[in-house]
């Protein structure tokens, strides 16, 4: 007979599976909006020693109804997405686009400098280049 211990011996291991198991049973079916990856647009958020870079996957968006704001250190992303109809005499068999109003919110590091960002908008993804602060920068100090 196998004997189970109470404690498993990586309680987080344990207790990150169960998140798992739970979040599946609520998934009915896969959605554009990524509500077990964190929701629409899908986001990578990354940085060089001179800017933070920001994507946001958002195809099918008009830029100019695209609204991206900088304030105390929150990146806020928000617009909306037009639901496409089919012609009146179509009919919809299965429709698993994400039609509606959306907002994303990063919080970004203490040395970016927001008066230095650069949005551009190609293919439907949205690019956010925010410059670091000059004076938080490393700089190499020659030895004489």
């Amino acid at each position: 007979m196998m004997y189970r211990s109470l404690f498993p011996r990586d309680v987080l291991a344990e207790l990150d599976r169960l998140q798992r198991e739970m979040q599946q049973g609520f998934r009915v079916s896969p959605s554009i909006r990524g509500v077990a990856r964190g929701g629409f647009p899908a986001m990578n958020v990354g940085g060089t020693a001179s800017s933070v870079e920001v994507y946001a996957f958002a195809p099918g968006i008009d830029p100019a109804t695209l609204d991206v704001q900088i304030e105390k250190g929150v990146l806020t992303v928000a617009g909306e997405r037009q639901l496409e109809q089919p012609g009146e005499k179509a009919s919809v068999h299965i429709d698993e686009r994400f039609a509606g109003r959306f907002r994303r919110v990063v919080t970004l590091p203490d040395d970016i400098d927001p008066s230095a960002v650069e949005a551009r908008y190609r293919d439907g993804v949205l690019r956010i280049s925010i410059g670091r602060k000059a004076d938080t920068q490393a700089r190499r100090i020659t030895i004489q």
